[in-house]
């Protein structure tokens, strides 16, 4: 409900639809919206991250952690942790890796996993194959289609051929094939070949990209939105509560401090795309006397079910041979996908890391001198094992006064550390004799899924199968928090392809 004494500076110029956050959900959304006649504005806490050269300095992104937030939160230990949380123009896409890949048809029903259930969404596979084919034409992916054995069925082809290998990672790929082993390129959004500006370098996976030719939410979505005179971005602003009516059904203010000065901004829909964990903590923030668990938290589900995957990063050192290759990341295997001969639970996917350097994850390598460690990763072909994590309810996101307590003990690691067995084995036989490997911890929140998840129950849901909220009839969450389950890919294109579909439902229901 409104505080009394607030100013209202909006009121005169309130949009029809206002995004909170412009990372893949947000700006997939407003490109949605593009030509509805609707008025979208966007509000972004960040700046447009700059073109400097520190963008690709591993020093200052790796060490230094200069596109980072800053922010220190809590574990359920009481532990101190900063996460890996990034508040800029196109979020968290700004230096992701940019690998886009469907969820398997399988992943959007109900799964047994070595330690539990992974549970069924209330739309499938089908429903969101047209969708996923409209993201993957927005974000210009590279790949081919029906080179995955485990892939779903699909309408439309990539609309570019796959990034080329490297004669290195050629030579792998070949291996893989005699070995009986299924590989295919890895589908990305990086603008290489077809006219794209990628210059094909080391700093791409975890870097933002100095010539705009990696994908991200900003280049791909938010660009062409904003060309349309009824899409408006607005930048600096952090939200800091969501207002309802006395009945608490409808959002009737947000609640804003931009340039040190608190305003109310009001709209007729208003989408919260602030990201996972940061669209939970809003929810709980804007508790009232109508929601006093948090906003449309009758089901006692907010915050809780938080996912981000059993990751484990691998450098295979062969150290008889130099690794020339310089852009790396472009080969995934799901052989062991939904298990193997003696291990009948889903394990996951591998994908290539971008080409690590030293002082990335030979930082990991205790007193090696420097020399060691660039002589180690001039040698490496380097892999991320991906894993599912379980949604548990006792996982999960809380505010704590001003800062963030975030709670997330591991479940379902059995099957990481036999998908990382077996690329092992595998990088073993094509030479690699030395393997490093690093676990994403707490701090690892690229992935983050699950927190304000949607369902067919509003008993065991907080969001309808279109994000809106059961229990507010203006209120949408579309970023990561939707998720189900986290399945073992990376979440990006399942965002955005379902921002697209929630685009399309709200042109229909408000332009």
């Amino acid at each position: 409900m409104r505080p009394s004494g607030e100013t209202d500076l909006m009121a005169e110029r309130s949009p029809d639809v206002l995004i909170i956050g412009s990372g893949m959900g947000g700006s997939s959304l407003a490109f949605a919206l593009r030509g509805s006649g609707l008025k979208v504005h966007i509000l972004e806490r960040g700046a447009y991250l700059p073109r400097e050269a520190d963008n690709w300095s591993v020093e200052a992104v790796f060490h230094r952690h200069i596109y980072r937030s800053g922010e220190r939160w809590r574990d359920q230990d009481n532990r101190a942790f900063k996460p890996n949380q990034h508040y800029w123009v196109g979020g968290s896409t700004k230096v992701y890796g940019a690998c886009i890949m469907r969820f398997r048809p399988r992943d959007f029903e109900a799964v047994e996993h070595h330690e539990g259930l992974s549970p069924a969404w209330p739309i499938g596979y089908n429903e969101m194959e047209p969708w996923y084919c409209a993201a993957e034409t927005m974000l210009q992916v590279r790949g081919a289609a029906g080179a995955d054995p485990t892939e779903g069925t699909r309408s439309q082809p990539y609309p570019h051929a796959p990034v080329a290998h490297d004669p290195p990672i050629a030579r792998l790929f070949e291996h893989l094939v005699a070995g009986g082993h299924h590989p295919f390129p890895l589908p990305t959004s990086v603008q290489q070949g077809d006219g794209g500006q990628c210059i094909r370098c080391k700093t791409c996976d975890g870097f933002p990209c100095k010539v705009d030719a990696k994908g991200d939410a900003e280049t791909c979505a938010l660009r062409p939105a904003l060309t349309d005179p009824n899409i408006t971005l607005e930048t600096g602003v952090r939200v800091l509560r969501l207002l309802t009516t006395p009945d608490g059904r409808t959002i009737d203010g947000v609640e804003v401090e931009t340039g040190g000065v608190r305003e109310v901004r009001r709209a007729g829909t208003v989408v919260l795309s602030a990201g996972a964990i940061n669209s939970a903590l809003l929810m709980q923030r804007s508790a009232n006397a109508p929601h006093p668990q948090g906003l449309a938290n009758g089901s006692g589900q907010l915050g809780r079910n938080y996912m981000a995957h059993h990751l484990t990063a691998m450098m295979c050192v062969n150290p008889l041979r130099i690794n020339e290759t310089v852009y790396q990341k472009t080969i995934s295997m799901n052989d062991f996908y939904w298990g193997m001969e003696g291990f009948t639970f889903p394990m996951g996917n591998m994908q290539m890391l971008g080409k690590l350097q030293a002082g990335m994850l030979t930082a990991e390598i205790k007193l090696a001198p420097r020399f060691v460690a660039q002589g180690l990763s001039n040698r490496s072909i380097d892999w991320l094992a991906m894993s599912e994590d379980l949604p548990d309810p006792d996982n999960r996101v809380l505010p704590d006064g001003d800062q963030v307590k975030l709670i997330w003990r591991l479940n379902n690691r059995v099957p990481n550390r036999k998908l990382a067995a077996e690329v092992k084995k595998i990088m073993r036989g094509f030479g690699s004799s030395l393997i490093f490997e690093k676990h994403g911890g707490i701090e690892t929140t690229s992935h983050q899924c699950g927190t304000v998840r949607m369902g067919s129950d509003p008993a065991a849901s907080v969001l309808d199968p279109f994000c809106k909220t059961w229990e507010i009839d203006n209120l949408y969450v579309v970023d990561g928090g939707f998720f189900v389950s986290s399945a073992a890919v990376n979440p990006s294109l399942t965002i955005a392809a379902q921002a697209l579909r929630v685009g399309a439902h709200l042109k229909n229901k408000l332009a």
